[in-house]
């Protein structure tokens, strides 16, 4: 956990020092603001000396005020700089930190994102950055009203001790009440900030299947689910709110107290003859210091925390146990076959705790399992290059793990994955991604033109290939039909498209990569038996160039594959072609039967 702590400090560091020119431009700002204030105090309170002593010296008063105004413009001209300096820079750091976020985020792996929420991501990427620098801000502007207050409190001692040890005694009870409420708000925050990840999950899923959620009827399920988590984070942060509170009032009721206790002391002494009328006015003027000093003591502390509570979580994203990294090897393949060997993979899907943690332990616990499930166990089989192979199976028997397995989106367990007799373990991470196109059943197209939606899966294609790519996956049709053709933008998500044109355009975008190995995971299940049949026609129109595997949902669209692999419960118990099957595997007819009834 030392490590980790100084890993933090040091990362968050190394971005602010990028721009050190401008940070010292912004630290001197601050410090004028501070010193100022300070010098400004200390003339203020002489003034008043001046005119109260027993032969009053107005000139040196009003010259000593004049000072004053000249440092009240120069405090105002260094705090206008120091927040330009941050208003501009502070926004390239911020974005600095959510770029390489983002990139460490790309390189985690695809069980990483099963294991956490959206909003465990959506929250450290962009909104603790923006946290962190806020803080900072924050401290460096309470430093400015510590040391002023601190400045005031010598001031008054130096003027009469007695006063000035009662200024220190007050100050000391406060610091102590702030202490304990500090190391009570650094306990709770951590578990605030993962309760409100979870309601930024929820609400990120909710807007995004607003559609399904209104045709299946879901609205009253999901506002009781709604309800559920923003009741619990309510709970919660009532909890940190009303502890807070008693802290604050306690805090406060203290030093308001203590502060009228003093001005009576002040009283009682003047009227003894021991401080005059100018020392008690300063007394009286600056009575609020005393609040505002720890106040702001407690500020900074909390802010401390926050920022200590925020570069744990960014920084976590580093943190290879429990946000696993894709590994890749350094073996580069010059040309792809695409054979593809399992042998005798294992692999069990292990779910963790969503454990909160105890906040009070500084040691790191390892994650606990929650459950584990045996997939597969020592599986094998072998797919031949430019051959058309189909994974069929009931629900849950495996059939998507295994494409994610052979695509690297979930690391084996045991055994290997071979492509062209290399282990994908040892492959390059373009070697491997180039080889293989997936086609999800739910395929995330960008919110861009449909042009550029292609673009990313080469950047270099031409209009011809584009074109081609098109056509293949039957989309001419529809695209001639708008008004702006390939220059259409299919909105977030492509919520402008339906469930059987983003499939299309995904597999479109597959095509155009021609990489030697393409999957197709139950791709053609959004799809009309019209549109089924066309891309069934265009998958024939691959066999001999690719190597393509197929999970199929239905049947009917894998009868001219070369060979069917049928599981069940993690095992491969037969195979062939669907003729074959059809013929010999009784599960497998019923199956087909079932879905043409």
């Amino acid at each position: 956990m030392k490590n980790k702590e100084k890993n933090n400090k040091k990362g968050i560091f190394t971005y602010i020092g990028r721009y050190k020119l401008a940070i010292f431009g912004y630290v001197i700002g601050e410090m004028c603001w501070s010193v100022t204030s300070i010098l400004a105090t200390i003339l203020l309170a002489d003034s008043i000396q001046f005119i109260t002593q027993d032969s009053p010296d107005y000139k040196k008063a009003i010259l000593y005020l004049l000072f004053t105004a000249g440092l009240y413009l120069i405090r105002r001209l260094s705090y206008m700089a120091s927040r330009i300096i941050y208003a501009k820079y502070s926004n390239k750091i911020i974005n600095d930190i959510n770029l390489d976020l983002a990139k460490q985020a790309f390189k985690l792996n695809s069980r990483t994102y099963a294991d956490h929420g959206t909003g465990t991501f959506v929250q450290r990427i962009l909104d603790d950055p923006s946290r962190i620098l806020a803080n900072i801000d924050a401290i460096f502007e309470d430093v400015s009203e510590v040391l002023n207050t601190f400045i005031i409190i010598v001031y008054i001692t130096c003027l009469h001790p007695l006063i000035g040890v009662c200024a220190i005694a007050v100050v000391l009870i406060g610091c102590i009440i702030e202490f304990y409420r500090n190391r009570f708000h650094k306990n709770y925050r951590k578990i605030l900030h993962k309760k409100y990840d979870k309601i930024s999950s929820l609400t990120t899923e909710i807007v995004r299947s607003e559609k399904d959620i209104k045709s299946l009827g879901l609205e009253q399920k999901l506002d009781e689910v709604s309800k559920e988590c923003y009741v619990d984070y309510g709970k919660a942060s009532a909890k940190h709110d009303t502890i807070n509170t008693i802290f604050y009032s306690t805090r406060n009721t203290v030093i308001e107290i203590a502060g009228i206790l003093i001005l009576i002391l002040g009283i009682y002494l003047h009227e003894l003859g021991l401080i005059t009328i100018s020392t008690y006015m300063i007394l009286f003027q600056n009575n609020s210091n005393f609040y505002s000093f720890i106040w702001c003591l407690g500020n900074m502390i909390s802010s401390i925390v926050e920022i200590k509570v925020s570069a744990d979580r960014i920084f976590s994203l580093y943190d290879e146990e429990e946000f696993v990294t894709e590994k890749f090897g350094d073996k580069k393949l010059e040309t792809v076959v695409g054979d593809i060997e399992f042998k005798d993979v294992s692999y069990t899907f292990v779910e963790y705790e969503n454990n909160e943690g105890d906040s009070k332990s500084k040691k790191k616990e390892p994650r606990k399992i929650a459950s584990e499930n045996k997939i597969f166990d020592k599986l094998s089989f072998k797919i031949d290059h430019n051959t058309t192979v189909a994974f069929v199976g009931k629900s849950g028997s495996g059939k998507s793990t295994i494409l994610n397995l052979m695509s690297k989106m979930y690391e084996v367990t045991e055994g290997e994955v071979l492509i062209d007799g290399t282990n994908i373990n040892d492959l390059d991470k373009q070697t491997l991604r180039s080889t293989i196109s997936l086609v999800n059943q739910f395929p995330y197209i960008f919110d861009m033109t449909i042009k550029e939606n292609l673009s990313l899966a080469k950047a270099d294609a031409t209009d011809e290939e584009i074109e081609e790519a098109i056509k293949e996956a039957d989309l001419s049709e529809f695209i001639s039909t708008l008004k702006n053709g390939v220059d259409t933008k299919v909105g977030e998500s492509g919520i402008k498209l339906s469930g059987g044109q983003k499939q299309r355009l995904a597999i479109a975008r597959a095509l155009l990569r021609d990489s030697p190995i393409i999957i197709f995971d139950e791709s053609t299940s959004s799809l009309d038996n019209f549109s089924q049949e066309e891309i069934k026609k265009t998958i024939d129109g691959l066999k001999g160039k690719s190597t393509i595997i197929i999970v199929a949902h239905r049947l009917s669209t894998i009868k001219n594959v070369d060979k069917i692999f049928f599981l069940d419960e993690g095992k491969i118990v037969d195979e062939g072609t669907f003729d074959q099957l059809f013929k010999t595997n009784e599960k497998f007819k019923r199956m087909f039967l079932a879905e043409n009834i």
